[in-house]
């Protein structure tokens, strides 16, 4: 068997072809902010916030085979009906693709390049609402390839006229 990968990989080599290839060059903040409206009020009371997640992804291409992605994330919290804090994070990432085909490609941009981000907007949330003395907040970790899988699945009923308008990429979670 090891004789037989050698072989397609040097056959490969042989036409000239390159493995495909997806790569992070960069991760870096966009945009960032932070409210926390009602403090130090809000400490006097028992914080059991009741937490609205928002995100959505979107991508660009920047010169040839790199793309932005940009993951959004808003946050917002409650506390007996009053703000605690709304925070806002655009966790931006610069991605080499080259070797895919454009149903792959697009599959990365939406699926695999979000994923990559969301570890850094979870840390830049968790340090926001830390610094205001509330409790840790942890995002919960998000299949972003299933919620890829929806979108498209939506995107084709509609393009099929069976469903009502949806908002590519967006996603509420609670």
């Amino acid at each position: 068997m090891t004789d037989q990968v050698e072989n397609n990989a040097e056959a490969a080599a042989a036409e000239g072809q390159q493995a495909p290839q997806f790569a992070i060059q960069r991760i870096y903040v966009k945009d960032i902010s932070f409210e926390a409206p009602n403090l130090p009020e809000l400490f006097n009371t028992e914080f059991k916030p009741e937490v609205k997640m928002e995100m959505n992804s979107k991508s660009r291409q920047v010169a040839d085979n790199n793309f932005e992605v940009v993951l959004s994330v808003t946050l917002s919290a409650e506390v007996e009906g009053k703000t605690a804090f709304l925070a806002e994070v655009q966790q931006a990432g610069l991605f080499f693709i080259n070797g895919f085909n454009e149903q792959q490609t697009h599959q990365l941009l939406g699926a695999a390049a979000p994923e990559s981000l969301y570890p850094y907007v979870r840390e830049a949330v968790a340090n926001l609402v830390g610094r205001t003395g509330f409790p840790a907040i942890q995002l919960a970790p998000v299949n972003f390839m299933g919620l890829y899988m929806e979108r498209m699945a939506k995107a084709q009923a509609e393009a099929n006229g069976e469903g009502g308008a949806a908002e590519a990429g967006s996603e509420t979670v609670q």
